[in-house]
């Protein structure tokens, strides 16, 4: 069974966290998939990690596309895991339910610490995995670098 972790992010807007969190992913030999809610917003994602530094270049596709299932990141709006992927990625609020956590190796749900609307999704949505029975970690990176401050389940 899987684990989800909870990444608040205070210190850094998403587009310069996700790149940070898909290479430690890809490092681990998993395909990630990243869900979001609002097809604009993805597709704004996506030009940001085509932006990032050339030595640092994160293979990556949206899906709707000939190869999603060899892209190693997928960009998506859909519930499917079009790229057989290990990790799950949400953004936005996007959902999750327990039993993707169950059946994915990560799942890990990134919100804007300065959004309160994007704290009370994740507070909700940290107490239905939980309750449901799923493993999760809430990780902050309030001191400059990802700490975990609390662990429930597992």
């Amino acid at each position: 069974m899987g684990e989800v972790f909870f990444y608040h992010l205070t210190r850094r807007p998403l587009e310069a966290a996700l790149p940070e969190l898909l290479e430690r992913s890809l490092g681990r030999g998993w395909k990630v998939l990243v869900r979001g809610t609002d097809a604009a917003r993805m597709d704004w994602l996506d030009q940001k990690l085509w932006l990032g530094p050339e030595d640092r270049f994160l293979p990556h596709g949206q899906a709707g596309g000939a190869h999603d299932a060899m892209q190693p990141v997928l960009l998506t709006t859909a519930g499917d895991n079009a790229n057989a992927a290990a990790c799950l990625m949400a953004v936005d609020g996007a959902e999750v339910s327990a039993e993707e956590v169950g059946a994915l190796d990560r799942v890990c749900v990134l919100f804007d610490g300065n959004d309160d609307s994007a704290l009370a999704r994740a507070r909700a949505q940290w107490k239905a995995l939980t309750d449901a029975g799923c493993a999760a970690q809430y990780w902050s990176e309030e001191s400059g670098r990802w700490e975990m401050k609390a662990q429930k389940g597992g």
